[in-house]
């Protein structure tokens, strides 16, 4: 597991910190690791699950699992994804409910940067804020590795 969460975080992006999803919905959020600039968050929502409103600010999402999910953001406009193992989204600002509609687990890892610099990613394109974030993670995991 730890090789597939280092791969996921290779190519993920930022997320600002808002009601954090480990403390507003901690049975489907599980914090894995987090220091002043990254943190990796475990998904997990079983079958037919639904969570409260919680927001992600900004993000990358790392699908582990296929899945049809249902998301509910704060106005009511209702959106499905369908997604595969290995599958990496953006997801933009927003508050949300999410109900898994399938009869398997969902699991997914979100690798969210903190602070600055998750300001400065939120206002770049996905593509560039990906690549941003690339660099900033190789560079945290690199310094955690020398503690």
């Amino acid at each position: 597991m730890r090789a597939y969460l280092f791969g996921a975080v290779l190519c993920l992006t930022s997320l600002a910190w808002g009601q954090d999803p480990t403390k507003v919905e901690p049975r489907h959020y599980k914090l894995d690791f987090e220091n002043d600039r990254v943190q990796v968050v475990s998904v997990h929502y079983g079958p037919h699950e639904k969570s409260a409103l919680h927001e992600h600010p900004g993000g990358v999402v790392v699908i582990l699992t296929e899945a049809h999910l249902r998301f509910t953001d704060e106005n009511g406009k209702v959106r499905e994804i369908y997604s595969k193992p290995g599958e990496a989204r953006w997801y933009p600002p927003f508050k949300h409910r999410v109900e898994n509609l399938g009869d398997t687990s969902y699991d997914a890892v979100y690798v969210g940067l903190k602070n600055k610099m998750a300001a400065a990613n939120s206002a770049q394109d996905p593509a560039a804020a990906v690549e941003e974030a690339k660099k900033i993670v190789a560079e945290s995991l690199l310094a955690a590795g020398q503690q």
